[in-house]
């Protein structure tokens, strides 16, 4: 995952929550990101692909300067650039 430091990224994790922001540190216990959006999928009616493709069309609407995801809560990462259309 040293490949995706300091790049947009996608972060999918058990909870009905999505993280897409920049990638900028990384642990044994936490994936730290910078201009953050945290989006909790309760509070809207779209699905984790549309509003992540949404994400890549219009860009990250970051509503947290730093934020620390636990790992072990991480099902899957990717680039948002990797993100199809």
């Amino acid at each position: 995952m040293r490949e995706f430091l300091n790049r947009n990224v996608v972060i999918d994790v058990e909870s009905q929550f999505v993280y897409v922001g920049e990638m900028t540190e990384m642990n044994d216990k936490t994936v730290i990101l910078n201009n953050a959006d945290v989006h909790d999928l309760r509070d809207s009616k779209t699905t984790r692909e549309v509003y992540v493709l949404d994400t890549k069309l219009h860009g990250i609407r970051a509503n947290r300067k730093r934020v620390m995801v636990a790992r072990n809560q991480v099902v899957s990462i990717s680039l948002l650039d990797d993100v199809l259309e």
